[in-house]
């Protein structure tokens, strides 16, 4: 017995309706976007032509955006940003201009002068910072170093953490100079300023330095005139003046008001004598 042979049909199920609706829109949408970055190169290029930066600079990122679809940059993409970059450099705008550079090295328009500009003005800003903190401009230095991430950190190892590190080295020691002259310890401050190696502190100690110059130089003079008469005048007992200095410094006192006070208690006078302090009566 034979049966009768039933055609074969395939089984399609209808799709969801709402499913239809969002692959429908979502190809529409993709239809617009690459209608619209096909329109982009144009509207860019007239921008560009008339010196519109914004605007150019406005087209280039929407480009940017649209990069995942099938397309080359338009050249003028590269243009805008950099002639936007130098702008805001011109305009010391500095944080502004690294930023349109670096944008312009991470997109397809990048070319190798690129990055050797962007190279220069990272060397430019790290001149301009040293040439600040030279002329005594510490806060326009680390401002210099900031569009660069190296006015600090964490660790204290940045740039201009070792700025700081120097001005205040030599703002500390300009102070000491200062209190050693106050109390007439010449050869200590003159140690003292020859450590400065700050060229703007330099300046503004001058005239401590040129007072500290006369004072050693009267004292040679006095010295000249002792040798020259034969005498010079007798130093208190050293053991004395010992025990009187360790009382002093063991109940708490400075070793320099130690050393004056235990001088003057012994009838005594603090008197320096080339590169040594000494008490005589």
């Amino acid at each position: 017995m034979s049966f009768p042979v039933v055609p074969h049909r395939s089984l399609r199920l209808p799709l969801p309706r709402a499913l239809v609706v969002a692959l429908t829109t979502l190809a529409a949408l993709i239809a617009l976007l690459v209608w619209w970055q096909r329109q982009l190169p144009a509207r860019l290029a007239e921008a560009a032509a008339r010196g519109q930066l914004d605007a150019c600079l406005h087209y280039a990122d929407q480009l940017q955006v649209l990069a995942w679809l099938p397309g080359s940059p338009a050249p003028e993409q590269g243009r805008c940003r950099r002639e936007k970059a130098a702008e805001l450099w011109a305009q010391q705008r500095w944080a502004e201009a690294l930023g349109q550079q670096r944008q312009l090295l991470t997109s397809a328009a990048a070319q190798p002068a690129d990055r050797q500009r962007w190279q220069e003005w990272q060397a430019a800003l790290r001149r301009t910072a040293m040439e600040r903190f030279r002329a005594g401009d510490l806060e326009g230095a680390l401002a210099a170093l900031a569009p660069l991430g190296e006015a600090h950190s964490g660790n204290d190892q940045a740039f201009g953490d070792q700025l700081r590190q120097a001005w205040e080295r030599n703002r500390l020691e300009a102070g000491r100079a200062a209190t050693l002259v106050a109390q007439a310890r010449w050869w200590e401050a003159l140690d003292s300023l020859n450590r400065l190696d700050h060229p703007w502190w330099q300046r503004r100690v001058k005239p401590l330095h040129q007072q500290v110059n006369r004072a050693l130089e009267q004292l040679k003079g006095q010295e000249r005139e002792h040798d020259g008469h034969g005498s010079v005048p007798h130093t208190v007992p050293q053991a004395q003046l010992e025990a009187e200095v360790d009382r002093r410094i063991a109940a708490g006192m400075d070793e320099w008001k130690a050393f004056q006070a235990g001088c003057q208690a012994l009838g005594g006078q603090v008197v320096e004598l080339g590169p040594e302090t000494v008490c005589r009566r």
